[in-house]
């Protein structure tokens, strides 16, 4: 396994700069914090893919209210997250991190095979860009404690709609712990 770790939407305009911590998307934020420590102290990839939106942008012709307007700080990851100079901050301008960039081309260049996704929300744009991942032959993970929505039961729901998917392994739902685990013990057996 040759693995990047893709990060969605932990924005500052996804998630403020008052943060209470009670709000589901905020609980994930520390762990996904020393996840990511951890993944760079192994030489992982990570990969910040952040909604970058023009101002009229066709998005928010539905519900959705204007955020994360491309050339302001509200795309940029949120400090907590530690984004370091060896990061990848991509923009993306819909839901997937796939759609219309150039990610594709930049992991199968960095000879990247899997792909474990994290971050907000599951059942959106975490899920786009899992889904996009298998699209592109990438092994996916949906990192299901370092995932949130806004609401416990929608992020359980999808979780669990996709643990036992049809295209398991290719496509999988682990815990950060095990993707780490089986990370490491796959590499003392390449040794």
């Amino acid at each position: 396994m040759n693995p990047a770790i893709i990060i969605v939407d932990m924005l500052r305009d996804n998630l403020g700069n008052e943060r209470t911590g009670k709000r589901e998307e905020e609980k994930i934020i520390a762990p996904v914090s020393g996840f990511l420590k951890q993944c760079r102290s192994l030489s992982i990839p990570v990969i910040f893919a952040c909604d970058s939106f023009l101002k009229d942008d066709f998005i928010f012709k539905g519900r959705m209210k204007p955020h994360a307007i491309r050339g302001t700080e509200g795309t940029m990851p949120i400090p907590d997250l530690d984004p370091q100079e060896t990061d990848i901050i991509l923009e993306k301008r819909r839901f997937s991190a796939f759609f219309k960039t150039d990610l594709d081309q930049t992991l199968h260049t960095m000879n990247i095979d899997t792909v474990a996704v994290g971050g907000i929300n599951t059942h959106f744009c975490v899920l786009a860009t899992a889904f996009d991942a298998v699209c592109h032959d990438f092994y996916t993970i949906i990192l299901e404690d370092l995932s949130a929505a806004y609401k416990k039961e929608i992020h359980r729901n999808f979780i669990d709609a996709y643990r036992n998917s049809a295209i398991y392994p290719i496509f999988r739902v682990m815990e950060s712990t095990e993707f780490l685990r089986d990370y490491k013990d796959e590499g003392t057996s390449r040794i």
